[in-house]
């Protein structure tokens, strides 16, 4: 079996151990040591599945996992210290595949993994293309149309855009956008995605009315202005 495992894990040594005992079994590995990191590597990535460590700086493993599954059905094993029943529950309720009770057997994690794909079928079909009213964003073709007339977009405003169709409403913050853009534009900042975002709208014509601004947080896509 092989595939890219996104190990999300604060404690360098443990990670480092999981990478090791997951590429002996022929599967890829990327590393994220805090919540925010986890989001940006699981959207450059695209992992087959997510170790994801409960107990992380700044965003915690909760709140990355309520992220991820608003958008995607990619697996997630969660990793653990709390060994009681209510959080167990907690980890299973946000969507989680499985879980992990540390300390852990690294073999045991591996084989863990193994069983979660398997049930899976080894691979997710993530949702790439979305209708939000009148505005139509494909991210497999890498294309987008207003009122069903093509709009010539850059890659990275597609991608953009494409995060933001995901959950119509849903306010995203520069951060989050940054890291939907990251791997295209290595050095992307907030002014870098402002411009982005005056761009789709000029681009967009009628439908970059869609895309509003939350003054101090971010954008977002609605059906109507």
């Amino acid at each position: 079996m092989s595939g890219t495992v996104l190990v999300v894990e604060d404690e360098g040594r443990l990670a480092e151990i999981l990478e090791e005992y997951l590429r002996r079994d022929g599967f890829r590995t990327e590393r994220a040591h805090d919540g925010i990191r986890a989001l940006e590597l699981w959207r450059a990535a695209r992992p087959d599945l997510i170790l994801l460590d409960i107990m992380l700086p700044g965003l915690d493993g909760r709140e990355v996992a309520r992220r991820i599954r608003a958008e995607s059905a990619v697996p997630i094993i969660m990793l653990t210290a709390l060994d009681d029943e209510v959080d167990k529950l907690v980890g299973l309720g946000l969507g989680a595949d499985d879980y992990v009770v540390k300390p852990y057997s690294p073999r045991e994690v591996v084989a863990r993994v193994k069983a979660v794909l398997r049930r899976s079928g080894g691979q997710v079909v993530q949702q790439e293309s979305f209708t939000v009213g009148t505005l139509e964003v494909d991210l497999a073709r890498y294309t987008a149309s207003c009122h069903g007339e093509s709009v010539s977009l850059t890659a990275s405003e597609i991608r953009l855009l494409a995060l933001l169709a995901k959950a119509p409403g849903l306010v995203r913050n520069r951060t989050e956008l940054m890291a939907a853009v990251g791997d295209l534009e290595r050095f992307a900042d907030e002014r870098t995605i402002d411009a982005h975002v005056k761009n789709i709208r000029r681009k967009l014509g009628t439908c970059g009315r869609q895309v509003e601004t939350v003054r101090g947080v971010g954008y977002r896509l609605v059906s109507a202005p």
